[in-house]
């Protein structure tokens, strides 16, 4: 039904690529569901820890090991996909998904022993499931437009991520957290379907090598891709923290809901700048796009660094969204452009995926050793203010589509 509806609303607009249209429908329907599922427990996680007596420096050095985790998967996670497809693997990965979630609720029971079970099976899920992505929408984009297609789905993203933190969060307050973890278990389960009414989009049992790779046009792109990585755990996971910790610290199982609300009240902004930069990307306008973003993201970060009200952090995140949109949107079609011009997909997108999670790692543990000097809340707001240099990096990358 949902596979329908967005083929009706859509493909006329996409006439120059009927044949293949429906391959792209079901990534849009595939992944909106999987980060639907994703995003109920991803904000939560952090919270869900907090409540339970971890510290801020033990969930620093535990997001360290977590992304850590994920980018020595990074290459076992090519070779699956190089044998088997990307549509094959993404179901494999709502399956970790769904098992992962059956150990986070013992994690008060059983502590560590549980939350290490968690660890892997998400990371591992989410390292195979983001590259199965990148591998297959960079394979069935159209090369005109993909700027827009990029555009749609985010927008579809934008939708999943911003009404499922306020349904999270409300169950969380109702029902309890675990209700929601036993929801997005069934929500991974589900999401891979719609993807096998088509066959897979590259070549399987392919042999991946690093010989001939075109190191000199990608490593820009890759030391880039490490700062946004870096972003992501900034804007995800410390800013959470910060929400929980600093913002509405002793609000008990209330904290699911505004920080929930507060998560979602950027979707309006979102989707309007997800239409009009993807319009700008197919217009060759995407290297400003970038910087624009990257700047406008780097000064969030700052702002962040002196928030102290829930109407401050509204603020903070409608302007966050619209820079983060921007770059993310642009580097993603530059990068697209690179996997096809590179002649070694999945390992261009193998390595993305690892640089990636590099960042994430390299900001949690950043986090960790300011957190040792200056605890909880000042030590913070001082990551925010360094945060605003770091990210910068995401202006480094030459890509050639925007030199043209």
């Amino acid at each position: 039904m949902f596979q329908t509806l967005i083929q009706r609303l859509l493909q006329r607009r996409h006439f120059w690529r009927y044949a293949t249209f429906s391959e792209v429908a079901e990534l849009y329907i595939s992944r909106t569901m999987r980060l639907f599922a994703l995003r109920m427990i991803a904000v939560f996680t952090s919270i869900y820890l907090v409540q339970h007596d971890y510290s801020l420096l033990f969930l620093a050095l535990f997001w360290s090991v977590f992304f850590g985790y994920k980018v020595l998967f990074s290459w076992p996670s090519a070779l699956i996909i190089a044998r088997i497809g990307p549509k094959h693997c993404t179901l494999i990965s709502n399956i970790l998904a769904a098992v992962s979630m059956i150990f986070l609720p013992f994690v008060p029971q059983y502590g560590l022993w549980a939350l290490g079970l968690w660890c892997i099976f998400q990371a591992s899920s989410t390292c195979l499931y983001d590259l199965c992505y990148l591998v297959d929408f960079s394979k069935v984009k159209n090369m005109e437009h993909a700027g827009k297609e990029i555009a749609y789905m985010n927008i579809f993203e934008k939708v999943a991520s911003g009404v499922s933190p306020v349904i999270g969060g409300l169950l969380a307050f109702v029902a309890g957290p675990e209700v929601v973890m036993i929801l997005a278990a069934t929500l991974f389960l589900v999401a891979a379907a719609p993807l096998f009414k088509s066959g897979e989009p590259t070549r399987t049992h392919q042999k991946l090598m690093f010989r001939g790779f075109p190191w000199r046009t990608t490593w820009r792109s890759l030391v880039a891709e490490a700062a946004v990585g870096y972003d992501g755990f900034v804007t995800g996971t410390a800013w959470t923290l910060f929400m929980v910790l600093v913002i509405f610290v002793g609000d008990g199982n209330e904290v699911y809901v505004k920080v929930g609300l507060l998560s979602s009240v950027t979707l309006v902004a979102a989707l309007l700048a997800s239409y009009t930069f993807g319009k700008l990307i197919d217009h060759r306008r995407g290297g400003e796009l970038l910087r624009a973003g990257a700047l406008l993201n780097s000064f969030t970060h700052v702002m962040r660094a002196f928030v102290s009200t829930p109407v401050n952090v509204v603020f903070a995140n409608v302007i966050n969204e619209t820079a983060t949109t921007g770059y993310s949107m642009a580097f993603t079609r530059g990068m697209f452009d690179t996997a096809d011009i590179s002649g070694k997909r999945i390992v261009y997108m193998s390595l993305i995926e690892a640089v990636a999670n590099l960042g994430n790692a390299l900001g949690a543990l950043l986090l960790a050793v300011i957190i040792m000097f200056v605890p909880d809340e000042g030590g913070l707001r001082l990551f925010f203010i360094i945060s605003a240099f770091v990210t910068l990096l995401i202006m480094t990358p030459r890509f050639m589509l925007y030199r043209k």
